[in-house]
């Protein structure tokens, strides 16, 4: 790998500014003054130090989000703030994106990754990956419901959902659920409950796959994913 790259990926600048800081003669690989800025390195071995300070490379980076209401689920909006608002510089450098949508009002967990090739992964519709939510539901949520999702409903243009797996918490005016989709189709939570006559007041993801939402995460805190999540995410 290009030592350039490394910089940039680290955020020391610009191309430029990344020549100008090699020709200063502070960057060192396995202790050696390195000023050509198309000189490789090893990331796997080699050691690579600007000021005597190790500098790490990473090519993926893995951000588990308690996405907050009111945020939108993209890499950038000029009216709204955005989850990668959120994040802090060292974590955006890496040119992260989220992986699928919550809707503006939704909250809890959303992936946030560079890795493109997991998050298509993610969200092939041929993978079906579930995603369970936790819902307030205006009305009271009953047997008829459950086998309705069970069996798929039809949606306002006319789509049939997959199956889908409703649990009742609580039932009166309004219900607590627990809901299980195989696919994300736009609102899609919120329209099959428009299907079968209720309303979504409230809706919070709890899983994607295996990566269950960190519940100590405050709305809008995040944290990299362990190598445990990260490998059950992977088995998709």
């Amino acid at each position: 790998m290009r030592i350039d790259k490394l910089l940039a990926n680290r955020g020391y600048g610009s191309r430029k500014e990344v020549k100008k800081l090699l020709k200063s003669g502070v960057v060192k690989v396995n202790g050696e003054t390195i000023k050509d800025a198309s000189a490789h390195f090893k990331p796997d071995e080699d050691t690579v130090t600007i000021h005597g300070e190790t500098i790490e490379y990473k090519e993926f980076i893995y951000l588990m989000l308690n996405k907050p209401p009111g945020v939108i689920s993209a890499t950038e909006d000029n009216m709204h703030e955005t989850v990668i608002d959120l994040l802090e510089v060292d974590d955006a450098l890496f040119n992260p994106f989220p992986v699928g949508r919550l809707d503006k009002d939704t909250e809890g967990l959303l992936l946030i990754t560079n890795d493109g090739g997991l998050s298509h992964q993610l969200l092939s519709p041929k993978k079906h990956v579930p995603k369970t939510y936790f819902a307030v539901i205006e009305g009271e949520v009953t047997e008829e419901d459950i086998t309705a999702f069970k069996e798929g409903v039809v949606l306002d243009d006319g789509y049939k959902t997959m199956p889908a797996e409703l649990v009742i918490l609580k039932q009166g005016l309004t219900s607590d659920i627990e809901v299980t989709i195989m696919e994300g189709k736009f609102h899609q939570v919120k329209r099959m409950f428009e299907a079968v006559g209720k309303r979504v007041i409230y809706l919070k993801r709890l899983s994607m796959g295996e990566l269950h939402l960190d519940e100590t995460l405050e709305l809008g805190e995040y944290r990299e994913l362990t190598d445990e999540e990260l490998s059950l995410l992977k088995k998709h």
